[in-house]
C-alpha cells in the first residue's frame, strides 16, 4: 500500500477516503505529521550528499522537485508449515533515498559491494537510509544503490514505514561529478520513467535499472 505525496495535505486524504468513505482525520494528520517530519530527515541527509560533492548550487532545485511516496508495510511470521520466509525479494530501490522505521522486528538484509550478505538490526527508534538507483544515476556512480531484501524469522509480525523519495521533471548529472577520473557514465533521467521502465519488466528485480535506463554506452 502506498500513499502518494505523503507531505501534502490534499493527497492523502484522497488516499483515505478510498480507505474511508467518510474520512479519517486522525489518519490523516498522524500520516502528515510522520511524512514531514521524516522527510526533513531526507532532506538533510541530501544536503550532506551535496555538500560533500561540492554540488551545493543544486540543492534547492532537487528539493523543489522532490516528492515523496510513503508504503506502511507489514510483514507475516514465517509459517511453520512451508519453507518459504522472504518478506520482500531481492531488489535495488527506484528513487533516491528511502527512509526506513521498524518495530523491534528485524529482517533487513543488505549486500556488502563484496557480495556479502549483512543482517542490519536496528531498535524502532532508530532509522536505516539508504539510496537508490535515481541517486547512483545522479552521483555518475558514486553513490551505490545497494541491493536489500527482508528474511522473517521468530513468531512475531514485522511492521515498518518505508518514505521513499522520486524527482518530478529531468535530473542532470552534476557538472561536478565528471572529469577526466569519473568519465560521463549516465545521461539525464526521468526518475518517474525510470520507475516505468523497470515496471515495464525491462530489468530484473534484483538489478539496478540505472544503468539499463540511461546508462551511457563506452
Amino acid at each position: 500500500m502506498g500513499i502518494p505525496d505523503a507531505t501534502t495535505v490534499d493527497e492523502v486524504h484522497r488516499f483515505a477516503d478510498l480507505m474511508w468513505p467518510c474520512g479519517n482525520p486522525q489518519f490523516c494528520e498522524t500520516i502528515i505529521s510522520y511524512a514531514r517530519v521524516v522527510s526533513e530527515l531526507e532532506q538533510m541527509v541530501d544536503k550532506m550528499v551535496f555538500e560533500s560533492y561540492g554540488t551545493q548550487k543544486h540543492y534547492e532545485s532537487h528539493v523543489e522537485s522532490t516528492t515523496y511516496l510513503l508504503r506502511p508495510i507489514k510483514y507475516s511470521a514465517p509459517d511453520n508449515n512451508i519453507s518459504n520466509n522472504i518478506g520482500t525479494n531481492i531488489h535495488t530501490d527506484k528513487g533516491f533515498l528511502a527512509i526506513l522505521h521498524q518495530n523491534g522486528v528485524n529482517g533487513l538484509e543488505v549486500q556488502l559491494r563484496n557480495g556479502e550478505w549483512i543482517s542490519v538490526d536496528v531498535p524502532p527508534s532508530s532509522f536505516v537510509v539508504m539510496s537508490g538507483d535515481a541517486y547512483q544515476a545522479w552521483s555518475n556512480g558514486r553513490i551505490h544503490a545497494a541491493k536489500h531484501q527482508v528474511i522473517m524469522k521468530g513468531e512475531k509480525a514485522r511492521y515498518s514505514l518505508a518514505l521513499f523519495s522520486f524527482n518530478h521533471g529531468t535530473t542532470n548529472i552534476p557538472e561536478e561529478l565528471v572529469d577526466s577520473d569519473h568519465p560521463l557514465q549516465f545521461s539525464p533521467f526521468d526518475n518517474f520513467g525510470l520507475v516505468r521502465f523497470y515496471l515495464s519488466g525491462a530489468t530484473q528485480m534484483t538489478e539496478s535499472s540505472a544503468k539499463a535506463y540511461c546508462g551511457v554506452n563506452a
